[in-house]
């Protein structure tokens, strides 16, 4: 599954809010909901980190990339928008340097 496929699911369960949905129920908790979990996941990929378990942190980064889509879904914002900004910040192509380490 890419970043970008998981967006248009959250977008479509954004828009039918179906009752046995966990992304519907993070958008009708509202928007301070939604940024509890970003904080939530992002502290537990620090422990993760600390704790130097690399199984952990690949989990709890999924929990967060995921967790950041449904913010950027909530906030009318896409993936092409964030991709855009990293262009501008290092002027290179995204599709380049794919192994490339920002500065």
């Amino acid at each position: 599954m890419t970043l970008n496929t998981l967006y248009q699911k959250i977008r479509q369960r954004q828009k039918t809010l179906p009752g046995n949905s966990y992304v519907a129920s993070l958008f009708l908790a509202g928007r301070d909901r939604i940024i509890q979990k970003v904080g939530e996941e992002a502290s537990e990929v620090i422990i993760a980190a600390k704790n130097n378990n690399k199984k952990q942190i690949i989990s709890e980064v999924a929990d967060l990339w995921f967790h950041l889509l449904v913010l950027l879904v909530d906030n009318k914002i896409t993936i092409k928008d964030i991709i855009l900004e990293l262009t501008k910040r290092k002027k290179i192509n995204p599709d380049e340097n794919s192994n490339r380490r920002p500065d």
